[in-house]
């Protein structure tokens, strides 16, 4: 491995002493603070006595944990409370009086209903970093709406050109709740390199709708000022041919990109062995090749029934054609780049050890912080002992669902 990029084991975060307060659920919010702790911060995750995040019940697929769970909450400290009980706002007060960041998406008003306004939080911690994540924001005529992924990737045009020409398709993963979270995280980052030179916290209003619009915006210039839309292409590209799956001879496929000319000739003389279609006046250009793809891709399916998927990929690569496997979600966990690379880790849980992933962007100086995931309450009476609380406090919390 390169020396300079060799990770220092026990050494300090950047997020080290930042302490997150949590009012989560789902995905959105729990991903942007697991990516805190991942740096360092501590987060404190506060769920509901008994219940907890719903996204621990989504389904029993690691272990009888739920697999959006295990992905979206390592390395956090679970504290039950009942945000409904009296008791419960003088424990949540102490907590926000220690804590540099507050982030919550509960149901919208919920927080401002609770006293968790930034304004009422700002009176009595003046350098705290409030996060609010809601579906489409505050203000406007869907401030109240509901939102769940899926309703946002249809509201911000992604159903419109995602699937195949007969019907949309959703993405095969939370992408609205996944692009609200990156924003919320990188956000939060900002307001604390703000704080250092301000003094003052700041308010963080992230809208699911917003974040998956602004990942939208490639097709939205596309079809600027009511020009055509990018044309639901299915798992190939909308504008740009040969790119996309193809079918292989030994009942496989492969995915493969062109974006130039110089790697149209190439493909032709090197992966189809057909050089004469490379000056054909049909596919002589990108535009050419979309408006004869049907014609196109007959030609190029015929030519790979020949092949099997590695004798395919040595043409493309010695081509210089970029190409890549249809991989299964086995294929990935068994993926030989992540291997080599060393991308696994184990994480404690309740079930026992479980594979995660390192944070994609690894930083020279650190290792990211990959610790437990919490059971329901795992750190409750540990928190409140911390707080000052004694021992028959706790239990008589305990007794009376505070906890």
């Amino acid at each position: 491995m390169n020396k300079n990029l060799t990770r220092q084991a026990g050494a300090a975060r950047p997020l080290d002493g930042v302490t997150v307060i949590s009012l989560e659920h789902a995905i959105a919010a729990p991903f942007c603070t697991r990516q805190l702790a991942d740096m360092g911060a501590r987060v404190i995750k506060v769920e509901r006595p008994g219940v907890g995040d719903f996204a621990r019940k989504y389904d029993e697929r690691v272990k009888g944990l739920a697999s959006h769970f295990v992905w979206t909450n390592r390395s956090k400290e679970s504290l039950t409370l009942n945000l409904k009980h009296p008791d419960a706002a003088d424990i949540l007060d102490q907590l926000l009086a220690q804590a540099d960041v507050l982030v919550q998406n509960l149901a919208p008003g919920a927080a401002a209903r609770l006293g968790l306004s930034f304004e009422a939080l700002q009176e009595k911690n003046p350098r705290l970093i409030v996060c609010d994540i809601s579906g489409y924001g505050e203000g406007g005529p869907y401030q109240d709406k509901k939102a769940y992924d899926l309703l946002i990737q249809s509201e911000s045009g992604f159903l419109s050109v995602t699937g195949d020409p007969q019907s949309p398709a959703k993405a095969g993963c939370s992408i609205s709740d996944i692009a609200a979270g990156m924003y919320a995280y990188s956000s939060i980052l900002s307001a604390l390199l703000l704080r250092e030179r301000t003094g003052k916290g700041s308010r963080i209003d992230v809208s699911m709708l917003e974040s998956t619009v602004e990942w939208m915006s490639f097709p939205l210039y596309y079809a600027f000022e009511g020009a055509a839309p990018p044309p639901r292409a299915g798992a190939s590209h909308a504008t740009i041919y040969p790119y996309g799956p193809f079918p292989v001879g030994d009942g496989s496929e492969v995915m493969l990109g062109l974006q130039n000319e110089r790697e149209w000739a190439a493909f032709c003389t090197t992966v189809l062995q057909q050089s004469e279609l490379a000056h054909d006046e049909r596919f002589n250009s990108n535009s050419q090749r979309v408006a004869n793809k049907e014609t196109l891709r007959v030609l190029i399916v015929t030519a790979f029934a020949s092949l099997s998927r590695k004798q395919l990929i040595e043409r493309l690569e010695a081509a210089g054609i970029a190409n890549a496997s249809v991989n299964t979600m086995q294929d990935v966990w068994d993926h030989p780049q992540l291997a080599a690379r060393k991308r696994w880790r184990t994480v404690d849980s309740s079930v026992g050890p479980l594979p995660a992933m390192i944070p994609p962007a690894t930083n020279s100086a650190f290792q990211a912080r990959m610790d437990k995931i919490p059971a329901l309450g795992e750190h409750s009476s540990s928190l409140l002992t911390e707080l000052g609380y004694t021992e028959q406090q706790i239990q008589a919390f305990t007794k009376e669902g505070v906890i």
